[in-house]
């Protein structure tokens, strides 16, 4: 599990095809490796990986065929920039929300604009995870913990403050970029208990229940 508050940025640094996926390495002078171990999960760009390999400053991870397959990854090149973010501890401040680095689909930039020192990014609005987002809730792009400020019908609004912007790489995007998107790990889980657009009851709950309980 991760908080998407990011700790660091690495590069890609190797990519090399093993059958139907790859092996990634991922360096960072910046990212403190001494706490990490073989079989550590660390959040690249959202995506959960798995450290097979370990050196001073880098690490190496297996990405599989299902990875590759809703994922960036089979698209990156060396040199690409990567928010880098290693699994939450049971003393770890939880300044974003609970995130499980497993990517639920891809989005792109519609349009960026300045507003003050920040800057509201607009993404498109997947049909299929539309029901997942909601004003004022929270969204995973690119491993970062972002709050949806605004929606229309088929986008939806974050607001890049500095710090954000200084120390990951939502900086670097631009109209049409391509980024991760991970919805509220809640939201998934509601929608699992409700069997979506069903009344049906799962366990006893169902949309009567948690409209009494203040839920909707």
């Amino acid at each position: 599990m991760f908080t998407g508050i990011i700790e660091a940025t690495g590069k890609l640094s190797a990519v090399k095809r093993r059958d139907a996926d790859i092996s990634v390495t991922i360096y960072s002078d910046s990212l403190d490796f001494s706490d990490v171990k073989l079989g550590d999960s660390i959040a690249s760009n959202g995506v959960c990986l798995t450290v097979t390999a370990l050196a001073k400053q880098s690490f190496t991870a297996d990405v599989s065929s299902e990875t590759l397959a809703h994922t960036l990854f089979g698209q990156y090149q060396t040199g690409q920039v990567i928010n880098l973010e290693k699994a939450l501890l049971p003393t770890t401040r939880m300044g974003g929300h609970m995130v499980s680095g497993h990517v639920d689909g891809i989005t792109h930039v519609t349009k960026i604009e300045a507003s003050g020192r920040a800057w509201h990014i607009w993404l498109a609005l997947p049909k299929t995870l539309a029901h997942y987002i909601a004003a004022k809730g929270s969204v995973t792009i690119d491993g970062v913990s972002l709050t949806v400020n605004e929606l229309s019908a088929d986008a939806f609004r974050l607001t890049i403050v500095p710090h954000t912007a200084a120390y990951t790489t939502i900086s670097q995007l631009k109209a049409g970029s391509k980024v991760h998107l991970e919805v509220d790990l809640i939201a998934r889980y509601l929608e699992r208990l409700l069997h979506k657009d069903s009344d049906s009851a799962v366990g006893g709950v169902n949309m009567a229940l948690l409209a009494q309980r203040g839920f909707l």
